[in-house]
């Protein structure tokens, strides 16, 4: 059964933003490693990495007309930073793979959901 894991990255640290700072280098080294260790996990995808929230641009239609806002669709804390596809057997081997993404102990979130088999 396939997964997609979007990591909304919350107050989680990334590398680019000042409270990146507050880890030391062993720390960095580890969530770094981290990340590399679930880039290679079997049955994990990881997807293309995101530009920040701010560089986004929300389209929605109405009336027949394009409406752009600046900025994600929800504010830049619920924004979703990342995301890998997982083949997992169930939806617990999914959380158990979902728990192991730094983000989640880190002031992020992990949403775990089912890709829809529509087509």
């Amino acid at each position: 059964m396939q997964f997609v894991l979007l990591i909304y990255q919350g107050t989680a640290p990334t590398p680019t933003s000042e409270t990146w700072k507050i880890f030391s280098d062993d720390e960095k080294k580890r969530i770094y490693a981290e990340y590399a260790e679930m880039n290679n996990s079997p049955g994990v995808t990881p997807g293309l990495p995101l530009g920040l929230p701010n560089d986004a641009i929300t389209v929605r239609v109405q009336d027949g007309k394009t409406l752009t806002t600046d900025g994600p669709y929800v504010n830049v804390r619920g924004a979703v930073g990342g995301y890998y596809i997982l083949e997992a057997e169930d939806r617990d081997a999914a959380v158990k793979v979902a728990s192991r993404i730094p983000a989640a102990r880190l002031g992020g979130a992990i949403e775990v959901r089912p890709a829809a088999k529509y087509w």
